[in-house]
């Protein structure tokens, strides 16, 4: 299977759900890694290199959007999303992709918001599954854990150090365990209903999918996934019959509240 996953920023391949992007590589998927952004103008040459050499690490295909789209407060963020949008639908389409993996458009930072959007977009017009992820929230209904021991997130954490000028603002490193140990105690509830028995792994991540599927010409549907476990070499399930277009589209608080 051919898996495409959209990063706002460099560093997002490996804080919004790595352990799940590598443990489909590992089962024999192809993951490549489309990089919407280069962070600020001035920042380019390094975070493309810091980039590349985490990619390298990982071992993910690397695409780069170009030019890089502009997704900070004061770039135009709505000619960004319609601009990735195409983009992310040529690509799937002409690259034989079957899964899409995003932020959430409610993930709470603006230029993650705009790219979860694109990726609900790109998800409906292409048909394909839309798997997402939350850094700055958490997920609003989680339907997908994954659990993983210390030598995947090892692995995670050495790629994540290519990213050097990221790190020295903020170590994201204690961010990647903390939330994995988090999410590997409270995940099992949030993903399986409260009251559900916890799980021995000291790790886990959570993905909310939504599938698109057709209703009639021009229409199409937007089923929450299954509640499952990932079996990353057989990733895909039927859906529910809960249609969540009306969470995917609503607007986001960050744009009704404000920062």
């Amino acid at each position: 299977m051919r898996v495409l996953h959209l990063s706002p920023h460099p560093d997002d391949e490996l804080l919004g759900s790595p352990a799940v992007l590598l443990s489909l590589a590992a089962a024999g998927h192809e993951v490549t890694n489309l990089a919407v952004s280069l962070g600020r103008p001035s920042e380019h040459a390094q975070r493309e290199r810091e980039l590349r050499e985490a990619s390298a690490r990982a071992g993910l295909a690397l695409v780069l959007c170009s030019p890089p789209h502009e997704i900070g407060l004061h770039g135009d963020r709505s000619a960004a999303q319609a601009r990735l949008t195409a983009e992310a639908v040529t690509l799937a389409t002409q690259g034989g992709f079957e899964l899409l993996i995003a932020p959430s458009p409610h993930d709470g930072h603006h230029g993650h918001e705009v790219v979860g959007r694109s990726a609900v977009a790109a998800a409906e017009a292409t048909s394909l599954p839309l798997w997402m992820w939350s850094m700055w929230s958490m997920l609003g209904s989680p339907t997908i854990l994954h659990t993983f021991t210390q030598p995947l997130l090892a692995r995670i954490l050495s790629a994540l150090e290519a990213h050097e000028s990221q790190l020295a603002r903020n170590d994201y490193r204690k961010v990647l365990r903390a939330r994995a140990e988090l999410i590997a105690g409270v995940g099992p509830e949030r993903v399986f209903g409260f009251g559900a028995p916890g799980i021995d792994a000291p790790f886990a991540e959570e993905l909310c999918e939504a599938v698109p599927v057709a209703e009639a010409p021009k229409t199409r549907a937007m089923l929450l996934g299954s509640r499952r476990r990932l079996d990353p070499a057989a990733p895909l399930a039927p859906p529910t019959d809960t249609d969540v277009r009306a969470w995917l589209r609503s607007p986001s608080p960050r744009d009704e509240i404000g920062r």
